[in-house]
């Protein structure tokens, strides 16, 4: 089954933001994931898990989610990382918790009780986050 058909009921209920916008807050779910697991990996011993030091969550909070949103961005679009956003709709941190939002009411993901959709909001300024510190490598310019 493919994306679409997946998430068809949601892009019916909210026409806001395109297929494309979901397919990337949830690419930038999985990276992010994967980048908590790694760190929290480093910082924890080998072997199993104490109640000091418990296994690794899956959970993502809004702000890791937003924060990893926009190094996926920054790694997949560069500078023109806020021009494809926002032709998906996707202007800022708030229109990440919508999305998010979205897919946790249609069933396609979980929250946990500390969880809200304010944990989205204002979480950075698109315009700053998405072009300060930008570097491109040398062989990207050539």
């Amino acid at each position: 089954m493919s994306l679409r058909d997946d998430l068809a009921e949601v892009l019916s209920r909210d026409p806001r933001y395109p297929i494309q916008a979901y397919a990337f807050v949830l690419e930038a779910l999985e990276s992010t994931k994967i980048d908590k697991k790694k760190a929290q990996a480093r910082v924890r011993p080998r072997g199993k898990a104490t109640k000091k030091t418990p296994a690794a969550s899956r959970h993502v909070t809004g702000r890791e989610l937003c924060d990893g949103a926009r190094r996926l961005a920054l790694d997949h679009y560069g500078l023109m990382a806020i021009s494809v956003l926002a032709l998906w709709g996707i202007r800022s941190t708030s229109d990440i918790g919508e999305i998010v939002y979205n897919l946790i009411a249609s069933g396609d993901l979980e929250k946990t009780p500390a969880d809200s959709r304010e944990d989205f909001d204002n979480v950075f300024a698109f315009e700053e986050a998405l072009r300060r510190d930008y570097v491109m490598a040398l062989d990207e310019v050539a």
